[in-house]
């Protein structure tokens, strides 16, 4: 392979690529952490260097293209044009071309163990479904196409006004990860924001897998949440009300704190994340949830743990203190490596004043866990919600969405 010329000095190119070519170059250079410009210099570099003419690119509709390529570059690739009879336009989309060949895009990374991210917090009200909906979409987002993301440590930069919401975002291919949404909450919320169904009382759900009075598998109550940023990898366990009665089955259940476990278990092969709507309760179902999420034997640290919701306010902090003690009795009395992934401050607003404020910075004062996104109070979460549509989907460019994606890259 040639080597480009030696960086330096460089010179703006101003040239034409077709829509198409510059944005699969756009892609697959994020997807590397490659600039754009030495995409670019190494493809002419490599163009000039082959012994004969690659095949035509379509360069119809091709549009202006611009970029640095170092001083002299430019140059000598004009002159290999010249002296082969190709227009600068085909040469350029042909040297785009072959560097794409040369630069596969990298597979999909796939966790070596199914992540199980269980969302809870006894405290209803603080948005525990939004970020559960959000986290997953972000999760199961196209490889191949790009969206805006706000670095993690955005999140925790903050100032007098809270979290700083002005800065930049950057465009980054999504995960494309498989992921499994579970409705946990006897109210169903989540799957009524998704525009799903809950089950019907008479027929199969995940109360009667966890209590051993199912007939059918799990799998076939599973379904498919249809966007096409998600493909066929976003998929939800909807809920149904008789998870209401879920505690007092659980208590005549052998090895109960395992049931949801069990329950999963036939499915954890089909995806990459599992990731758990716990209700606002601390009864035993809660214990199967954090249960389920405890690290497993060889699993690695921080893969699969506890995301615990809260709002900058002060009964967020009292049923904080709740849900940790909780945590804290199912360690000590079943042995259990229970990880925190993080505290995610939701419905944000710093106009609230002094208690907002105070509160965010009470939070982030904890460090351990530490706080791993901080979620605006804004209107298209409330309007996704109405038209039972995933936010990243109804409004993928919203600050609510850029936040999200940033929380799910933070913890995956």
């Amino acid at each position: 392979m040639a080597s480009p010329p030696a960086q330096g000095d460089r010179d703006k190119v101003v040239s034409k690529l077709p829509s198409w070519l510059r944005q699969e170059l756009k892609i697959r250079t994020a997807q590397l952490g490659v600039d754009i410009q030495e995409a670019v210099a190494q493809g002419t570099a490599d163009w000039r260097s082959l012994g004969s003419n690659l095949s035509p690119v379509d360069t119809s509709g091709a549009e202006s293209f611009a970029t640095l390529l170092p001083a002299g570059l430019w140059e000598e690739f004009r002159t290999a044009c010249k002296a082969r009879g190709v227009s600068l336009v085909q040469g350029l989309a042909q040297s785009v071309q072959l560097w794409l060949e040369k630069n596969p895009a990298p597979a999909v990374r796939r966790p070596a163990f199914t992540k199980r991210l269980i969302v809870c917090n006894q405290k209803g009200g603080v948005g525990k479904t939004a970020i559960t909906a959000g986290t997953g979409e972000a999760l199961a987002e196209d490889a191949l196409s790009l969206y805006p993301v706000r670095v993690s440590r955005h999140f925790a930069a903050l100032t007098e006004d809270g979290p700083q919401s002005h800065l930049e975002s950057e465009l980054l291919p999504g995960p494309g990860l498989r992921v499994l949404l579970v409705d946990f909450d006897p109210q169903g919320h989540l799957t009524k924001q998704l525009g799903q169904e809950t089950l019907p009382m008479t027929g199969e759900s995940l109360t009667k897998h966890m209590s051993g009075e199912a007939t059918a598998p799990v799998k076939d109550l599973v379904v498919t949440i249809e966007d096409e940023r998600f493909g066929d990898r976003l998929h939800l366990l909807p809920a149904c009300t008789d998870a209401f009665l879920l505690d007092v089955k659980l208590s005549s259940v052998r090895a109960r704190e395992a049931a949801l476990e069990r329950a999963l278990a036939p499915l954890e092969d089909d995806y990459d994340v599992v990731i758990v709507d716990c209700p606002p309760s601390l009864g035993l179902s809660m214990d199967a949830a954090v249960y389920y999420g405890r690290r497993r034997p060889e699993e690695p640290s921080g893969n699969s743990g506890v995301l615990i919701v809260v709002q900058a306010e002060d009964s967020s902090a009292d049923a904080y203190d709740l849900l940790t003690a909780q945590i804290a009795d199912l360690r000590d009395d079943l042995a259990l490596d229970i990880n925190y992934l993080g505290i995610v401050v939701n419905q944000y607003d710093s106009r609230r004043g002094f208690i907002a404020t105070s509160s965010l910075q009470a939070w982030t004062d904890i460090k351990d866990p530490r706080v791993v996104g901080v979620i605006g109070d804004l209107k298209e979460q409330k309007e996704a919600v109405r038209v039972k549509r995933p936010l990243l989907a109804y409004a993928p460019k919203s600050e609510q969405a850029v936040a999200l994606r940033a929380l799910a890259r933070e913890i995956s």
